[in-house]
């Protein structure tokens, strides 16, 4: 049976990989191209081995990207992760770590008009409807790749892609009005915590509280039952807090979307990769509990968060951090060190982040083709 050839890219951005396509190379049709994408992936299959897809543990992350016809964006972007059991791709994806592979990619496409040295690329994230600005770097025509910044959770060192998001907390980062809240936990009573909507819904708790220390790493916390059904029961409870006025399908997706972060005062620790991070260069100890798994890194949109929460008075964060006034947060978490900025600003209608910046790295791993049958 004849195949048809679609153009890919894969790609490391941050500490995370994915598969991204050039928009133009794929359907025009949205359900023709999740058809597609699902079938490239492998799906539906118990054992994915007839396609490009992982082995269902963790969803295939794929990454759309096209010229943008906004006055305000040179590119669109989609981040998708495809559901190996359900056989769909969730478009909702806020997958941050990949958001450093878009600008290089848009550049190595030609998507973009480049000029040597720093470009900057307007991108506008289609779902859930947010722009964010990428710092690219062009040497003859070609994007630069190799650099001395050292992302921790990554092994090599690769040129800085900076990140800016514009407009992650413009309608108001704490959506019950308060910098903090008393979450009322089945088996574990009540929980002081900062539910938070800037970057990605979540829920800040100290680690004390669920009798943590902070220091986890997530290879260790999954082999505990108990801690992993109290970080969900806190995960339920906050989102019945936070989505108590919206309807059922938003709902369920903050459900699907809440991240639970689990703070703690500076301290010595050990990566998951084994390296010893001095108490001086943290600020806060974060760990993330997200689709029911601790995870093994702090992505973006949690980054941004607990960085926005670390200046926000009042916060249950603000209280732990010693990150100073207009200074970025320093967050220890599983892999190593993120420094994140960000800024917030109390206007009439309540807290709201203005900006929120960081550095990631991007590398090309492998271009070609994915064959699908062309009976898909």
């Amino acid at each position: 049976m004849a195949s048809v050839k679609i153009p890919a890219v894969v790609m490391r951005g941050g500490t995370n990989n994915g598969v991204f396509f050039n928009q133009r190379d794929l359907p025009a049709d949205p359900a023709a191209r999740d058809r597609l994408l699902v079938r490239l992936a492998g799906h539906p299959d118990a054992c994915p081995m007839m396609g490009a897809g992982t082995d269902g543990a963790e969803p295939l992350k794929v990454v759309v990207v096209g010229k943008s016809m906004r006055l305000d964006a040179d590119v669109d972007v989609l981040f998708g992760d495809i559901d190996a059991t359900a056989e769909r791709i969730v478009w909702s994806s806020r997958c941050g770590t990949l958001a450093g592979g878009v600008g290089p990619f848009a550049v190595q496409q030609g998507l973009v008009p480049v000029h040597e040295g720093s470009n900057v690329i307007q991108v506008w994230q289609q779902d859930p409807g947010r722009h964010l600005r990428s710092h690219v770097v062009v040497r003859d025509g070609d994007v630069i790749e190799e650099g001395m910044f050292l992302e921790d959770g990554s092994t090599f060192p690769a040129a800085d892609v900076r990140l800016d998001y514009l407009d992650e907390g413009l309608g108001g980062i704490l959506p019950t009005g308060q910098p903090q809240d008393t979450l009322d936990v089945p088996d574990l009573g009540c929980v002081p915590a900062t539910l938070l909507n800037a970057g990605v819904p979540t829920a800040f708790v100290r680690a004390t509280d669920l009798g943590l220390t902070g220091r986890e790493l997530p290879d260790s916390l999954r082999r505990q039952a108990k801690a992993l059904a109290v970080l969900d029961a806190v995960r339920i409870e906050a989102a019945a807090r936070m989505g108590a006025s919206a309807g059922v399908r938003a709902a369920a997706r903050l459900l699907a979307d809440l991240r639970i972060v689990w703070i703690a005062a500076p301290s010595a620790y050990r990566t998951g990769q084994g390296l010893e991070v001095p108490r001086a260069n943290v600020d806060v100890l974060a760990r993330v509990f997200a689709g029911g798994q601790a995870q093994r890194s702090l992505d973006g949109p949690a980054a941004i968060a607990t960085a926005a929460a670390a200046a926000l008075p009042g916060s249950l964060v603000s209280q732990v951090a010693r990150t100073l006034p207009g200074v970025a947060t320093r967050i220890g978490h599983a892999s190593g060190v993120l420094t994140v900025d960000a800024s917030v600003v109390r206007r009439s209608s309540g807290w709201i982040m203005e900006r929120a910046s960081m550095s990631r790295s991007a590398r090309c791993l492998m271009s070609g083709w994915l064959h699908v049958p062309m009976s898909v």
